[in-house]
């Protein structure tokens, strides 16, 4: 069992899955931004937090959405985070009333990040993983550090050998 690569360990995520899970986010969220319990923006971390910020401003009836781009990995290999895009300033200000949505925190560096430039906002995530939980805010489902989620823009139909065994 200790042959398998790091990302074999996997949790493979449906579209469905990222929708009631990024519908629950929301209903977490909701009244608990601070004016009044509204949130006045949504801003996705780009590009796994599109789809659930999506959802979540949706859900919480948010008309402003915005993105913040990101890079952090490299294919499936971890690098320094670098911000690409950032969001309208007067908007943002120093982040309070914002909800800023991403599809997972794994290490946290991408979150440190963001949350340097916008030290008032809210941070949350559909996934989370310990050595980044302490970065977020809210989050609906943690898995443990050494699982490669799967999301289902990252997928294609193939198969796949069992867990165990070869049938």
């Amino acid at each position: 069992m200790t042959d398998r690569l790091p990302h074999e360990k996997g949790f493979h995520v449906s579209w469905d899955q990222i929708h009631r899970d990024s519908r629950a986010l929301a209903w977490r969220l909701d009244g608990h931004g601070p004016d009044g319990g509204d949130w006045k923006a949504v801003v996705a971390i780009t590009r796994g937090g599109m789809a659930p910020a999506m959802i979540v401003a949706r859900e919480l009836d948010v008309r402003t959405v915005d993105t913040i781009s990101v890079k952090s990995y490299d294919h499936q290999d971890q690098a320094e985070a670098s911000v690409l895009k950032m969001p309208d300033a007067k908007m943002m200000g120093d982040g309070t009333g914002i909800l800023i949505v991403d599809d997972l925190v794994d290490s946290g560096k991408t979150l440190e990040v963001v949350r340097a430039l916008y030290p008032k906002a809210h941070f949350a995530t559909v996934y989370a993983k310990p050595a980044g939980n302490s970065q977020v805010d809210t989050f609906i489902t943690e898995v443990s550090q050494d699982t490669w989620i799967f999301f289902p823009w990252d997928m294609a139909m193939q198969y796949v050998p069992p867990y165990r065994g070869t049938d």
